[in-house]
């Protein structure tokens, strides 16, 4: 169930995060980050792809009001859902666990978009 993982944040700072995270995701492809936090980018990267794939008024008021920059939600409208994605119900996002980060041993993992 997503959201469920605090990840040593306040919920004010989490949600601004997960928003950053999931907006540069769609931005560049894919993010290095800790296994929690890409499990978490995952389910709402997920909810972003299926909202856009319906395309309707509503579902592009609550894309835009959750991506933080304009231009990355257009391209989710317009090139990722229709063109990428269409085919395909849900796993949008592969996370591939890299191992052991130096500094804390945090469990680091790459979380991209699937090329479909």
């Amino acid at each position: 169930m997503p959201g469920t993982r605090k990840l040593g944040r306040t919920s004010d700072h989490r949600k601004a995060m997960l928003r950053a995270m999931v907006t540069f995701l769609f931005q560049n492809g894919k993010i290095e980050t800790t296994v929690s936090r890409a499990k978490e980018v995952r389910a709402e990267a997920e909810k972003m792809i299926t909202l856009s794939k319906a395309n309707t008024l509503h579902t592009k008021r609550q894309v835009y009001s959750y991506i933080t920059k304009e231009d990355v939600a257009k391209q989710l409208f317009n090139d990722v859902a229709e063109n990428k994605y269409a085919s395909r119900n849900s796993g949008y996002t592969r996370i591939y666990k890299l191992g052991p980060r130096r500094g804390d041993a945090a469990e680091m993992a790459i979380i991209e978009l699937i090329k479909d």
